[in-house]
């Protein structure tokens, strides 16, 4: 059921554009995944969703396992049933909430802050915490963020649990280290990750469903000596498709360099995701270095703190309109009170279609609960927008004038 065909390749880069295949339906790439954490893009429905171009979304196993059960998920014929989405799904394999309860605790980054310290100016001001995560070598004991239950999970279990929900992509169990471990300690947990994936695939041969394709997951921090390391080991095994997670440094810059280092040492006939990067500039770096797959927060949080995208060519955004510097409106200032216009002139999403700015100004203003609808479905439309442009001048070899258009 599972295949990927690459149909174009950018002349002057590594980007690529191709089609997966699924039970589920086609995926194509590069594509960006909205984030369904409680089996939910918050504040819309499936049709919202689909509406905005959406052909996947990725679903978070760690928060599902504790509310509301993949056993109950499992009764109702698994995610796609239990949510009425019709198309594929991807979940993690909870290694990430690992990180944020643990390490990311310990030294403010991650969700609790920006995941690059080097570009996060008040990671200094922020209170650190205890750790509620213990990692041994054969899994992970955690304190649930709901109650304080203790819970523990393992890479066979994570498989299990992944199999209950039934998405058509999962990940391998794995140890998201921090971009402040030394290299010694990250050369130990990615080589308890390599045992780990080793596990989780055994689990996957017991427990996965037959529609579903494992994702294998590289480590090794920002040290270019683990990243080759994990790259060889994890595409050694038989893996169809590769995540590149974990830290990416402390900078962007870094992350750039781990792409560099890591991408040419997996095998090019598979799909490679890029686990929650996606802001634009992001995607375009990640894509012109062979990324296929990326999946964020960003967009739907950017939205319902009224900060919306917009494309560089609209007609209607100027100096005045004080942009941030990644191409974001801040829908609470002021001058837009009584501004009549659509959010972008270019777009099509149903909001830029039907409302003005100075309606959702106010809406924004006045905590209207529909306005986190309307902005999160321009946000997603945006990226979505973004990507086929992206395909299309790829296709075109154009990949890198497109890119110029928005730096």
């Amino acid at each position: 059921m599972f295949s990927f065909d690459v149909l174009a390749r950018d002349p002057d880069t590594r980007a690529r554009s191709g089609v997966i295949h699924t039970a589920h339906g086609a995926i194509e790439t590069p594509v960006f995944m909205p984030v369904g954490t409680q089996a939910s893009v918050k504040a819309l429905t499936p049709d919202d969703v689909k509406c905005t171009g959406a052909e996947i979304i990725l679903a978070n196993t760690y928060h599902l396992y504790l509310r509301p059960g993949a056993d109950v998920i499992a009764e109702f014929g698994g995610l796609h049933e239990f949510m009425r989405w019709d198309r594929p799904l991807m979940t993690d394999s909870g290694g990430f909430q690992v990180f944020s309860l643990g390490s990311a605790l310990r030294d403010g980054v991650g969700k609790i802050g920006d995941i690059f310290p080097d570009e996060d100016p008040r990671r200094a001001e922020r209170p650190l915490g205890d750790m509620l995560a213990k990692i041994d070598e054969e899994g992970v004991t955690f304190k649930s963020h709901l109650d304080g239950s203790a819970h523990r999970f393992t890479p066979a279990h994570s498989i299990k649990v992944q199999s209950q929900l039934g998405a058509d992509f999962i990940l391998a169990f794995d140890e998201c280290t921090s971009p402040l471990d030394d290299f010694a300690y990250t050369r130990r947990a990615m080589e308890r990750t390599h045992r780990w994936a080793a596990r989780s695939w055994d689990a996957y041969a017991q427990f996965g469903r037959d529609y579903q394709t494992l994702f294998g997951i590289v480590q090794g921090g920002a040290y270019r000596e683990l990243r080759e390391d994990s790259a060889r080991f994890i595409s050694s095994l038989p893996f169809r498709a590769y995540s590149i997670g974990g830290s990416l440094g402390k900078s962007k810059r870094d992350m750039h360099q781990i792409l560099e280092w890591t991408l040419p040492l997996l095998p090019d006939e598979k799909p490679r995701h890029l686990l929650g990067i996606g802001e634009i500039d992001d995607v375009f770096e990640a894509v012109q270095r062979g990324i296929d797959m990326f999946d964020c927060v960003s967009p739907t949080r950017w939205a319902r703190n009224g900060s919306l995208l917009i494309h560089p060519a609209a007609s209607n955004v100027g100096a005045e309109e004080k942009l941030s510097r990644r191409g974001r409106l801040h829908i609470y200032n002021a001058q837009f009170e009584r501004d009549p216009q659509p959010i972008d002139d270019t777009c099509d999403c149903y909001t830029c279609r039907n409302f003005s700015r100075a309606y959702l100004h106010h809406l924004f203003r006045a905590r209207e609960l529909v306005v986190y609808r309307l902005a999160s479905i321009h946000n997603l439309r945006f990226m979505f927008r973004l990507m086929r442009r992206i395909r299309e001048a790829i296709a075109a070899g154009r990949f890198l004038e497109l890119k110029a258009e928005f730096e």
